[in-house]
Parts: structure tokens; sequence; C-alpha cells
């Protein structure tokens, strides 16, 4: 790993047939910083983050986690935590009773899913059926759910989906509550004027990158607006071209 990077892509590709989905993706993530992986549907975003979490394999090039391919680090589950879609609860569980179960599996105390729970404001709900939460609700549970080994590195996949304004305003202020205590956030949405609120640094997506880098860099320090500065960077509508591609600085 070089320097303070957690998170190297070099080169990364994924081909399903004859449709390249992502396309030489290079990349670093920084230790500490809050991190937006931005793009639209079907950009790569996802792909992207499932060829990071040994998910899906790459076609060609590479991608790791404090140094290492995630299926070869030690200690992956605990130094690492994920929120992506995949990962249900149990069937009639409670949210109690689903981060007890994920507890167990880590190895953590049971009481380590009251602290959590109490961290995203699921505490006074803990003991309902999942089934009844709103999406909101569901989108809280996944991050107690990534918070649970207390992570170094978290990587969150549209976790503002379903969440009303004060969600999401929450949700702002616990990623930087999170940067602040040393931990690395990579967050991919295509919320664009809520990630202009919330992130230091910028990954912009379309098949490849477009921008990587300080957001303060890619809007003149504040003086253009993200959406604009992502528009003239990818595109005004999916079959356009407008804009060449901008890697900015390599390191996100």
């Amino acid at each position: 790993m070089s320097g303070d990077n957690v998170i190297e892509l070099r080169g990364l590709t994924k081909q399903f047939g004859a449709v390249k989905a992502v396309e030489d993706v290079s990349l670093n993530v920084r230790s500490g910083r809050v991190v937006g992986l931005l793009g639209r549907n079907g950009a790569g975003k996802t792909t992207t983050l499932r060829m990071l979490l040994g998910l899906m394999r790459p076609t060609s090039g590479t991608a790791t986690v404090f140094g290492h391919r995630y299926q070869d680090l030690p200690c992956a589950a605990h130094r690492i935590g994920v929120s992506m879609d995949g990962i249900n609860p149990l069937p009639g569980t409670t949210a109690r009773r689903e981060l007890r179960i994920w507890a167990r599996a880590l190895g953590l105390p049971t009481s380590r899913a009251d602290e959590v729970l109490g961290r995203v404001g699921l505490d006074d709900r803990a003991d309902r059926a999942v089934k009844g939460y709103s999406t909101g609700m569901k989108q809280r549970l996944s991050l107690a759910t990534a918070l649970l080994p207390d992570p170094e590195l978290l990587v969150l996949d549209e976790p503002a989906n379903g969440l009303d304004p004060d969600g999401i305003r929450w949700l702002r202020t616990t990623l930087r509550s999170l940067a602040e205590e040393g931990r690395t956030v990579l967050v991919s949405s295509h919320l664009l004027a809520e990630i202009e609120q919330t992130v230091d640094d910028v990954v912009i997506v379309q098949r490849t990158v477009r921008y990587a880098g300080p957001l303060s860099e890619l809007t003149s320090e504040g003086a253009e607006r993200l959406e604009d500065r992502f528009f003239s960077l990818v595109g005004s509508s999916p079959g356009t071209t407008t804009g060449a591609t901008a890697r900015g600085r390599v390191d996100a």
C-alpha cells in the first residue's frame, strides 16, 4: 500500500460479453476522508465496489484495500464495514436480534448490537420486526450492521436512498463524525446536492474515471456547483460525451 492510501485501483476493468461496464479505473482513496463515488445509474459504481470487495472478479486490473485484495486481507470483516443491496436481514427478525446474530458471527460481544442501534437512532425500535420498517429505517439498520465491527473503512452503496430530509441530514452528520474519528468512508451516490455537503473528495465515473480528487479543486473552492461540473464531465444525457475525461489528481 502506498503512503496513507486505504484503497488502490489500477486499470480496473469489467466486461460482460461485448459490454464494458467498467473500463480502466485507476484511483487512490486516502485515509480519514469521506469520498463520494458519483455517477448515473449504470455508470459502473456498484460494479466497481463489488470488484473492490471480492464479490466480482475483474476482467483485468487490480483492486486492493489496505494493500491486499479483499479476499487476502487478514480480518477483512473486522476492518471493513459494508452496506450494499443484497445484504438482507433474516426473515421475521427484529433489528436487535439481527445485529446480535451478526455480532456472534464476528466474534463480538452482543452488547455491541445495542451500541450501534443507539448510534443509528434505532434503539427505540430495535424490537420491532424489520419487515415493518420503512425504507429509511432499513437503511439505518444496514449502516448499523456495517458499523458493528468498529471498522477502519466503510463502503456504503447509496445509503441515502429512502431517507427523508431529516434522515439525510442525520446521515451527513454521521458520515462526517466517522471521518473525524479517523475512519475512511467511501460512499456511492447519485444525489449530487447532498454529496456536495458531505464529502472531502469526489470520484466521478461514467464507465471510466472522469475526475478523481478533492471536491474543492473540482468546484474551484465552491465557486462552481458540483452538479454543473458533473454534467460537464459526463455529458447532459446518457448518450452524450460532452466534456473531456478529466482524471484530475488520481488521489481521491
